[in-house]
């Protein structure tokens, strides 16, 4: 899983944090509670996760902010989505 971790968090820092540092891009930080992933960027990462992985996540899980807060959480939701 931590190679699904540091994909994410390169993503994260490359397309939505150009120049943020990734010590301060940790796997508890709140994205989507904090602003950083609003809801037009998270439709970004899901498509961008969904194509890399060859998984499709549910509507109820694209809406959980459980799932897609923190980088931990969308961590382990793909584990599970890959197997």
């Amino acid at each position: 899983m931590s190679d699904i971790k540091e994909y994410l968090r390169d993503y994260i820092l490359q397309e939505f944090l150009p120049g943020e540092s990734r010590e301060n891009l940790t796997d508890d930080l709140p994205l989507r509670t904090s602003g950083i992933l609003n809801s037009i960027k998270l439709l970004q990462l899901i498509g961008h996760l969904e194509e890399k992985y060859k998984i499709a996540f549910d509507a109820h899980e694209a809406g959980n902010v459980a799932y897609f807060d923190t980088i931990d959480g969308m961590a382990n939701l793909v584990e599970q989505k890959i197997g």
